[in-house]
Order: structure tokens, then sequence, then C-alpha cells
């Protein structure tokens, strides 16, 4: 690729000029002595790598990179600083999403180094994002395929993976995970009941209230998921979350008895919008639940059955994803007729 463009940003003239003259020959270089100019620079080019100093007249460098992750949340991004106070690097990390923080006075080859390895980081990054979209692509047919026929085995089941990673994207997008672990989230979403393709047509059809032994076979389609797409090597990961979206944030879920961060984020995620979207969706012998009804049983098992996070960020996110789902649902049925 062409060279790696960074963004240099100080109020000090001269701090500016030492920074652009470690660094040019390696890299395509911008620079600003202006926090306020910088952010508009970023909202009209992208940039690999930003480096700030810390203390600015316009805003501080944390606010600075806050509001950079903000315009692009990919960058990577570098802190100069002369303190070292663990509350203003903690809110470096947390808030403006830093990669490192360089301590001033530095050596050039030391900051050389932590740019280098920004950028590789950077690099792996995208490699990774690239290769979930080549995953996507590779397997959109099959996935499109495999969906159709499990919404054609059981009328319950129509429409809900869609729905599901729907919410579970939402989900992601908001706890700010990567692109990357997104992707593989969405793919497992829409792949999470493949499962149910195993399971005899009898017990997807009964209109009774299941049996427990009838129960016990339906849990078995997390074992014919990953029966089905695990020889897929390049599915490995996506497989990692669907094995475990049936476990309980206590432990007591099914089939591994995985607990708390023990579970993937994206089983997690995908646990809480399964199970909402299960309650909302009619069946024969229960009674269909409302959102707001849906989602209080969900918080009355929060911290047991689901992580206590996903569901905050998944209450947030509610109201407006459920507005999305209905307008595209009319829009499709528009199309239909």
């Amino acid at each position: 690729m062409d060279k790696y463009k960074i963004l240099i940003v100080d109020d000090e003239p001269d701090n500016l000029a030492l920074l652009y003259r470690t660094l040019r020959g390696r890299y395509e270089i911008a620079k600003s002595t202006s926090p306020v100019t910088a952010l508009e620079m970023l909202r009209q080019e992208h940039f690999h790598c930003i480096l700030s100093d810390h203390k600015m007249p316009e805003m501080d460098g944390v606010e600075f990179l806050k509001r950079s992750y903000e315009i692009s949340p990919n960058t990577m991004r570098l802190l100069v600083t002369a303190y070292t106070d663990a509350g203003i690097l903690i809110d470096a990390i947390n808030y403006a999403k830093i990669y490192r923080y360089i301590k001033k006075p530095y050596n050039p080859d030391e900051l050389i180094l932590i740019v280098n390895n920004a950028l590789e980081y950077w690099q792996l990054k995208y490699d990774n994002s690239s290769l979930v979209n080549d995953l996507k692509e590779l397997f959109a047919g099959t996935i499109t395929a495999i969906v159709e026929a499990l919404d054609a085995k059981d009328s319950y089941t129509l429409g809900r993976s869609r729905r599901v990673t729907f919410y579970a994207v939402k989900i992601a997008k908001a706890l700010h995970l990567s692109d990357t672990t997104t992707g593989k989230i969405e793919l497992a979403g829409l792949l999470h009941d493949i499962g149910m393709i195993g399971v005899s047509d009898d017990i997807l059809a009964k209109v009774e209230q299941l049996s427990t032994e009838e129960y016990s076979e339906i849990k078995k389609h997390v074992d014919h998921s990953i029966k089905i797409l695990d020889d897929i090597k390049q599915l490995k990961d996506v497989v990692e979350i669907i094995k475990y979206h049936h476990e309980h944030f206590d432990g007591k879920g099914y089939p591994y008895g995985k607990k708390g961060e023990e579970i993937p984020i994206g089983s997690r995620i995908i646990a809480v919008a399964d199970a909402f979207d299960s309650m909302i969706t009619p069946k024969a012998y229960r009674n269909q639940v409302v959102p707001s009804q849906a989602l209080a049983r969900i918080k009355e098992v929060t911290g047991t059955q689901f992580d206590p996070v996903v569901v905050e960020i998944f209450e947030q996110i509610l109201p407006d994803t459920l507005r999305e789902i209905k307008e595209a649902e009319r829009n499709l049925r528009a199309k239909q007729v």
C-alpha cells in the first residue's frame, strides 16, 4: 500500500516541528497546531494514526482524541504527555480509546517504534475486517439459502434469524466493538439456529407445550449447528459464538456450563437478542408477549441468565431498533404486493 497517513497535533510549533522531523520520510504527514482544525481535517480525509500532545489551550489531548474517535473510530490514537497521573491515563484509554501514550521527553527511536507498532496493529485489524467481508461475500448465497430453508421448515422461525441479527449488530455497535467482531456477530446471528434443521418437524410444528423430552431435542440444535459448520475453517470464530449462545451468565445454561466472561461477547449479545425475539414471536401454545413485557422479563434475569452490560445497552437501542424493523417489514410487504 502507499505510505500510512499520520496526523500530528501540538499547539507548540517547535514541538510540532520536532515530531514532523522525526516521522517524515517514513509516512505521509499532516500537521496542525489546532485541535479544532485537526478535527475538521479528520472529517475531510482518512488518517491511519493520530499523534496528539496532551496540554493544549483549545481542548486537551484526551478530549481531542475522544472527539476524533467519534469521527474516525478505526484510526489509531497516540497521546504525547508529560503527565503520568493514573486518572488521566485511564480517561485516555477508556474515553479517548488511545492505543498507547508516549512519555515526554521521548526518545525519537522509541517514538518511531511505538508508531510502527500502532500501524501494524491497524493493518492487522484491517486485514481481519477484510477477511470478514470476504467471508460475507463468499457465503452470502449459502447463508441466504440456509435461512430461507429454516424459515420454510417452521413458520415460527420466519424472519427470526434476520431480526436477531439486526438486534445483535445494533448492540455490538453501541458497545463500540470492532468492525471485525461485529461482522462475526452478524454472521453468527444469521446462522445461530441453523441446527434447527436437524430437529424433528413434529416437534417444531407441535401446537401444545413441549414435553421435557421434546425440549431436550430442541436443545440439541446447538450440537447440530456445530456439526453443520465445524468443517468450514473460515467460520471457526463464528462457530465459537454460536456454540455458547445458550449459556447463562451464572453458568447454569447449556450445553457447556460456561459463565460470565468465559462466554464470548458475541454469544452474550445473541443470547439477549434471541430471547427477546423469541418472546415477542407468536407461538401456538402461548400468548404473544409485547416488547415491553419481554424486556421486563429479560431484566428480571439479568445477572443470572444475561450479561447486565449487554442488557443495559439493549434497553437503550431497543426503541429505535423496533421502529427500524417495523419500517423494513412494511417496505418488504409493499414490494411483495
